[in-house]
């Protein structure tokens, strides 16, 4: 029998459907495109996610901003005002030029050469995204069933100023958790044992305690794995579990965990 007494939650594509955001953003962004010059919504989207994918890795504060999971699609939206750490004053500096480049850089694999119109769509996309802040349809069903039985953190990747962004978006999301922590200013990310040691020591739990629920196997569960913690895998897409990244439980989607917890005592 389960004796969990905390629940440590993953942000993106775990609570909210981060994945569903870009792609809309995207959406609407290109249709935009489509109104100013003869091209596919479709086709420019893939060029801007290339550009962007190869920009961001070419950028100085790479390998820092991979190491706290910034990814390149949050670059081509965020504002990154915090000051945790001179990087984050870097990647404020920089994320303009490189949402601007990436557009332009789309356009001009249509034969598009319109540095203005880049710099357009670089601003519609930033709009379009911070606007839409989704969840799946069970986050709060889940999350009501269980606060009232168990602790439970947020544990999420990436820049402060971003990730509260998302967390603020979704009115009454913060008020579930105890506690939140964000990678950029712990100073460490998923899945380095250091962050994962950080939230049981805030929850006053031993790894035997307590469970973690994510949808990625390279940071959530890898992290979980390495210390102990029991997990969860919210494996949205049928994907193949690896045989040396196993996680305790895989699930498809988050109300499934419900079905897990009803083993443990407080349910």
């Amino acid at each position: 029998m389960l004796n969990i007494k905390a629940i440590i939650f993953d942000l993106d594509n775990t609570l909210l459907w981060d994945d569903r955001s870009n792609n809309e953003a995207f959406q609407a962004t290109c249709r935009v495109a489509a109104e100013k010059a003869p091209l596919q919504p479709n086709i420019l989207e893939k060029h801007v996610r290339k550009a962007a994918l190869k920009l961001f890795i070419s950028m100085e504060i790479y390998e820092w901003a991979n190491m706290i999971e910034v990814t390149y699609l949050e670059a081509l939206w965020g504002r990154f005002d915090s000051d945790h750490y001179p990087a984050f004053r870097k990647l404020k500096q920089l994320a303009p030029v490189y949402q601007k480049e990436s557009w332009t850089r789309g356009l001009q694999e249509l034969g598009i050469d319109d540095p203005e119109m880049g710099q357009q769509l670089a601003e519609r996309f930033i709009k379009e995204r911070s606007n839409r802040h989704l969840i799946y349809e069970d986050t709060f069903r889940v999350l009501d069933a269980l606060h009232n039985h168990y602790s439970l953190l947020l544990l999420t990747n990436g820049a402060p100023s971003l990730q509260q962004e998302k967390v603020d978006g979704i009115p009454g999301l913060a008020d579930y958790f105890d506690q939140i922590i964000i990678s950029g200013a712990f100073g460490a990310g998923k899945p380095h044992p250091s962050i994962f040691h950080q939230a049981m020591n805030l929850l006053g739990i031993s790894s035997e305690e307590g469970i973690m629920v994510g949808d990625n196997l390279n940071t959530d569960i890898k992290g979980a794995n390495s210390i102990g913690l029991r997990s969860v895998w919210i494996n949205h897409e049928g994907r193949t579990v690896p045989a040396d990244n196993r996680p305790t439980y895989e699930i498809q989607q988050l109300s499934e965990l419900l079905s897990i917890l009803q083993l443990a005592p407080q349910l």
